[in-house]
């Protein structure tokens, strides 16, 4: 399956323009994510239009497309051949495009059982900062002999090149869907997923609004149906976890500011940060609400070894991501510099110095 909407010919020119004369680039897709990372700088640059599906084989469980695609196209697409994006991406405002996706590096509730969107992504075509066509990977699983380009291009939010193709594995449809919810307190149902989990439970959601927790599974008929009796609960209708996914839900349309930080299996942030939280990926991931002492969180969050980072909200114009400490600024400034020589695609969207 193929659709031809290329217009790379048109982005390696105007990349290779703006490194001639130094100007800089903001890389934009739906705009659904503008939020994310500090302010952009520079001239837009939409891709907008560089749509289409480049080649997809149900049966190779492989789709690559062009960045602009929009990803309900994508999944109504997948969904015709029975199959899905397994690291569910976030669609906010219900926009969101492929490359979007990728450049945020964002994954949804089933990220801790599906995989993330770095470990679905298998190959990528890139312009770089001299305005090159680069590829990188392919459309196997195994196909890296030394340095993972493509999947350091997930989460560098267009710093490192202008995304222009992206092969992705994609998965099966699960046969049954089940959504439930339990009374139980926060540590105590995570613990439970954990338990439920390793006796065969197909969880591929948790998270906890700090009244309940919140279950999700996914499988064949028979394996949903025996871990529902296992487990108990209130049946709760599935649009629960789309809109946890893209922000829908009513705990997120009240915070002004909004603070994520990720954690590893089993850790936890202290009490006196959870007062207003909401936890997914069965507490790995923290949003929580309102003003925060940035310092503090981080220091929390490093404690606890995870990161803290400004979602959505507050002053843009200074840092918003974590500082990993000088060793990782400098590997993140040699990586810029060859990628990005004269430092015009998305400067300072990560860091102010990138």
């Amino acid at each position: 399956m193929t659709h031809e909407n290329d217009h790379s010919q048109a982005i390696r020119e105007r990349v290779a323009a703006a490194a001639g004369s130094g100007t800089a680039l903001a890389i934009e897709g739906s705009g659904s994510k503008g939020f994310l990372g500090r302010e952009p700088q520079g001239e837009p640059l939409s891709l907008a239009e560089h749509t289409g599906i480049v080649n997809y084989e149900p049966t190779e469980l492989v789709l690559t497309a062009r960045t602009g695609t929009r990803l309900e196209e994508l999944e109504h697409i997948l969904a015709d051949a029975g199959q899905m994006l397994p690291f569910e991406p976030p669609q906010f405002d219900g926009g969101g495009t492929l490359g979007g996706a990728i450049a945020s590096g964002l994954s949804g509730p089933a990220r801790p059982f599906a995989g993330s969107a770095r470990d679905l992504v298998l190959g990528c075509r890139l312009v770089n900062g001299r305005g090159e066509d680069m590829h990188f990977g392919g459309e196997v699983m195994k196909n890296v002999a030394g340095y993972d380009i493509s999947r350091l291009q997930t989460g560098a939010m267009g710093t490192l090149g202008v995304l222009l193709e992206v092969s992705l594995k994609v998965l099966p449809r699960p046969e049954k869907v089940l959504g439930l919810t339990l009374e139980l307190p926060r540590n105590e149902g995570f613990r439970n997923v954990m338990d439920w989990q390793a006796r065969g439970a197909p969880v591929t959601g948790s998270a906890h609004d700090g009244h309940r927790l919140h279950l999700r599974l996914s499988g064949s008929a028979l394996g949903v149906n025996a871990s529902r009796k296992m487990i108990g609960g209130e049946e709760e209708d599935l649009a629960f976890w789309q809109d946890l996914r893209d922000h829908r839900l009513p705990w997120f349309a009240r915070q002004t500011l909004l603070w994520r930080v990720a954690l590893p299996p089993g850790r936890t942030l202290p009490e006196g940060f959870l007062g207003n939280a909401l936890l997914d990926w069965n507490g790995q991931q923290v949003w929580i609400g309102g003003e925060q002492d940035f310092g503090a969180l981080q220091q929390a969050a490093r404690t606890a070894g995870g990161h803290a980072r400004l979602f959505r909200g507050g002053d843009r114009r200074g840092e918003v991501l974590p500082d990993g400490g000088p060793v990782f600024r400098r590997l993140h400034r040699n990586i810029k510099q060859a990628f990005d020589p004269e430092g015009i695609l998305n400067p300072g969207r990560l860091y102010a110095d990138l």
